[in-house]
């Protein structure tokens, strides 16, 4: 076994790799990394100086390859899945791309904005800019509810993009709820019951109650 995933359970950009992983029924060695721990940021930083996960390395060919939509690409080109997680078709895999940026950078920007605000102390919270947050949130289901009304999934067939949204709509549902988005919160369902996301899901379990509460 060449591959070694280094991550932590309750990231959702770890539990996107590990979406992928398990689609792709790819077998690796799981490093478990506490970045509380100085011990585990050694030995995450030895392989990343960034010291920030998820992190492939690939010990057959020596490659190091961070970010979750990176290591998703790599699978896609070194271990190909039954069914590719990125279409060979470059129109396809452009949509596939987009929206895998849609629910990186929108929908989990404005989740971690309201996330990362609770985890301040109470003499640097920012209000204003929590309810801003959970504004944009919401702007971003209303575009997604629209995108999604005759999708099972979110750019044609399961793919890197689907990855992205489970985790990350999961966390962004806890803060802002899907309320009267319906397309968008049937697709959520349909990502729940999908075997890859249910599987990291409960390894995730043990550590959800690390997840700040309001």
């Amino acid at each position: 076994m060449t591959l070694t995933l280094y991550y932590h359970p309750l990231s959702n950009f770890c539990q996107k790799a590990l979406i992928a992983l398990y689609e792709s029924k790819v077998d690796f060695t799981p490093a478990f990394i506490d970045l509380g721990n100085e011990d585990d940021r050694a030995k995450l930083g030895a392989v990343w100086p960034m010291v920030k996960f998820p992190v492939l390395k690939d010990e057959a060919s020596g490659e190091t390859v961070p970010e979750a939509t990176i290591i998703i690409e790599y699978l896609n080109d070194r271990h190909p899945a039954a069914v590719p997680l990125i279409p060979a078709d470059r129109d396809a895999a452009r949509r596939v791309r987009l929206m895998d940026r849609f629910f990186d950078l929108h929908v989990n920007q404005h989740m971690f904005g309201v996330v990362s605000d609770r985890l301040k102390p109470d003499k640097r919270k920012d209000p204003a800019g929590v309810e801003e947050a959970k504004a944009k949130l919401a702007e971003t289901y209303a575009l997604a509810d629209k995108e999604l009304a005759n999708r099972e999934w979110a750019a044609g067939d399961f793919s890197m993009a689907d990855c992205a949204a489970a985790p990350t709509l999961y966390y962004a549902n806890r803060i802002v709820p899907f309320g009267e988005h319906k397309n968008l919160a049937a697709y959520f369902d349909r990502l729940m019951k999908r075997p890859s996301f249910a599987r990291v899901f409960e390894e995730a379990a043990a550590y959800r109650h690390l997840f700040p509460a309001e």
